[in-house]
């Protein structure tokens, strides 16, 4: 059988290959960082998810170290079986305090979180209205779900309150939205989601994970950007990204959601608690963010300047809040061939194309980094001008 199915898969691959849109990893030979090493030579990192800059932070390493040490290499089962540590505790409520939550539940990475989130809580008379743009791993999290499922165009608020319209006479409501969408790095209105929620009588849901660390004076999300710390009734978000870079996700709110996902929710009751280091090191990276706010105030200058630049040297750019910058190029072909005449320049871009987003959306989002200095921001901007002019995205 399988010599059918082999041919099957050549046939597709070389269809993918054939229209651009086939994905090559590249490897990385140093630790993740503002300068990584690729192919043996050095280059500016621009698209990874280290906003913070934490991924090879010192202190960080020193207290996965001491976990370790302390605690074990790994917890060899999962919590109801035999429990959890002390350190597990610590650092849900470590988050818990971070967005002003009741209570918090930790889960192996955000796509366990948001994959776990919905079956537990709605069932067949409930209604999920999901944004068009949302994260992969909430679409799949609603599909395991028996709610009725309605979904609005990106940030459009009109349309959400028509879907809220339409599902009225359902028992519970939930709307879903990504704090930062990772595809236009553009921040969700949840301002105007708010008091549709409280006129509609739902709930709502964000994932922070794109947006944590990032958006807000202090980094503390998009709830914080819209004065609604405390106000939702359920976030999710990652350890992966701003947060040190390495792996585990949560989910943290009300009290009474979180009890009920740490009795039913599938990945977490099925799945290994995280390793101790990983944990031992997001209880020193929240402590850190209390500390002081020096790395969201530099992402945020960052940032700033880098889009302010970009715009001014004629690249169509998508508007944003957050550390992405989506430089449109639209065609999947041309944003590879610009990905690698970027990492002949040294400068390490991704070129994004379809299914990753919409055809004729192909673009390069670029991620800003708080471990980036301005003589890399100017690297990369002058990069992107010599290779715009040579393939005639700009004159």
């Amino acid at each position: 059988m399988y010599n059918k199915f082999q041919d099957y898969l050549k046939q597709e691959l070389a269809q993918i290959e054939a229209d651009g849109l086939y994905k090559n990893e590249r490897i990385i030979e140093s630790a993740q960082g503002a300068e990584i090493i690729v192919k043996g030579k050095k280059c500016l990192n621009f698209c990874a998810n280290n906003y913070l800059g934490l991924a090879d932070n010192p202190q960080l390493i020193e207290a996965a170290k001491k976990g370790m040490d302390a605690r074990g290499f790994g917890m060899s089962s999962v919590r109801f079986i035999c429990g959890c540590q002390d350190l597990h505790k610590e650092l849900e409520a470590k988050i818990s305090e971070f967005f002003g939550t009741e209570d918090t539940i930790l889960y192996a990475a955000c796509f366990d979180a948001n994959g776990g989130v919905f079956e537990p809580l709605l069932g067949a008379e409930d209604a999920i209205i999901s944004d068009a743009l949302n994260h992969a791993s909430i679409i799949d999290g609603v599909r395991l779900c028996k709610a009725q499922r309605f979904r609005y165009a990106n940030a459009d608020m009109a349309d959400l309150e028509a879907q809220l319209q339409a599902a009225k006479d359902c028992r519970f409501k939930l709307i879903v939205t990504d704090g930062v969408f990772s595809m236009d790095g553009n921040v969700c209105p949840l301002d105007k989601i708010y008091e549709l929620a409280q006129k509609y009588d739902a709930m709502v849901m964000v994932d922070e994970s794109h947006s944590a660390g990032v958006v807000g004076v202090t980094g503390r999300g998009v709830t914080e950007r819209f004065n609604l710390k405390g106000q939702i009734e359920i976030i999710t978000g990652t350890l992966g990204k701003a947060f040190g870079g390495a792996m585990g996700g949560f989910t943290t709110g009300k009290k009474e959601i979180i009890d009920m996902l740490r009795q039913r929710s599938r990945p977490y009751l099925f799945s290994n608690s995280m390793a101790p280091g990983l944990v031992a090191a997001g209880i020193r990276m929240f402590e850190m963010m209390s500390e002081t706010n020096e790395l969201q105030d530099k992402l945020h200058a960052n940032t700033e300047y880098f889009i302010r630049e970009m715009v001014a040297k004629g690249f169509d750019c998508k508007p944003s809040e957050s550390a992405i910058c989506a430089v449109m190029l639209y065609d999947a072909p041309l944003s590879q061939k610009f990905a690698a005449r970027m990492q002949d320049e040294g400068i390490f871009v991704t070129g994004f194309y379809y299914p990753v987003v919409p055809k004729g959306q192909a673009r390069i989002r670029v991620q800003i980094s708080a471990a980036h200095e301005k003589e890399h921001l100017d690297k990369c901007i002058n990069a992107f001008v010599k290779i715009g002019q040579e393939l005639g995205v700009i004159k």
